[in-house]
C-alpha cells in the first residue's frame, strides 16, 4: 500500500489543520439510518468523528475506526464537548453522557479485520483507497454486519473525477453503488438502495457544480 494511504499521510493531513471536515455528520448516513433502531455501529475512516458522534447522539453504541491517531484524539475531544445524552443519563455504562457511548480504535484498514457478525450497522463514508485495497475491506465489513443488520457504503461516484469538483485524479481510487452491490451475494443480502444520487457541490472557485454519490444499502438477511 502507498504511504500515501496510510497513517503518516493522514496523520500529517490532519495535523496540517485543527479542523480538515465540516463537522457535520453526512447527509446520506442521516437520512439513511433515521428510521433504523439504535443498536452497534461501527464507522469506518471516521475521521474527526462527525458521523459517529451524530449516531451515538441518537442512541447508537458506535466503535469508530480510523487509520490516523491525530483524527482519533480530535473526535475524541469533540465527543467529550457534545456533553450529556439525556437517554442514558442513569446509565453507567456511558456515564450519562454522548462520548461514554463511543469508542475509537486504530487500526490500519488494509489489514485489519472487524469481528464477524457483531454489528447492527456498519458504516463507511467516503472510504476511496485502490480498488486492490478497497475490494478486500469492504468484503470485511459485510462479514462484520449481524443477521438482520444494515451495510451502508457511500461514496464520490466515479464520475466525479471529471468534473471541476476537487477529486484525486485516478479512477481507481473511485466506485459505483452497481459495483458494490454486485459483490455481495443476494442470498445472503437484500439490497436495499444501489444508485447514484446526484447532489450540488462547489468546486474550488466557488462555482456550484453537479456531482453524484455512490450509495450502497444492504440488510444482511
Amino acid at each position: 500500500m502507498s504511504e500515501e494511504f496510510g497513517q503518516d499521510y493522514w496523520d500529517t493531513r490532519y495535523g496540517s489543520r485543527d479542523g480538515v471536515w465540516s463537522g457535520l455528520a453526512n447527509p446520506v448516513l442521516m437520512t439513511e439510518t433515521l428510521a433504523l433502531p439504535a443498536g452497534r455501529a461501527l464507522d469506518i475512516g471516521c475521521g474527526e468523528g462527525a458521523d459517529a458522534i451524530w449516531l451515538a447522539s441518537r442512541g447508537w453504541q458506535v466503535t469508530g475506526v480510523d487509520f490516523s491517531g491525530v483524527a482519533l484524539a480530535r473526535a475524541a475531544e469533540r465527543a467529550r464537548q457534545a456533553g450529556d445524552d439525556p437517554a442514558s443519563a442513569h446509565d453507567p455504562a456511558t456515564g450519562g453522557t454522548i462520548a461514554g457511548r463511543l469508542t475509537w480504535e486504530q487500526h490500519d484498514l488494509t489489514e485489519w479485520a472487524p469481528p464477524a457478525a457483531s454489528f447492527d450497522l456498519v458504516t463507511a463514508q467516503c472510504m476511496h483507497l485502490p480498488s486492490s485495497a478497497r475490494t478486500g475491506l469492504f468484503a470485511r465489513l459485510a462479514d462484520a454486519v449481524a443477521p438482520g443488520g444494515t451495510l451502508l457504503i457511500v461514496g464520490h461516484d466515479v464520475s466525479d473525477v471529471h468534473t471541476t469538483v476537487h477529486r484525486m485524479p485516478d479512477p481507481d481510487l473511485f466506485f459505483t453503488a452497481p459495483e458494490l452491490a454486485a459483490a455481495l451475494d443476494t442470498r445472503r443480502w437484500q439490497i436495499e438502495i444501489a444508485e447514484t444520487r446526484p447532489r450540488v457541490a462547489q468546486d474550488p472557485v466557488g462555482t456550484a457544480v453537479a456531482v453524484a454519490d455512490a450509495v450502497l444499502k444492504a440488510t444482511r438477511r
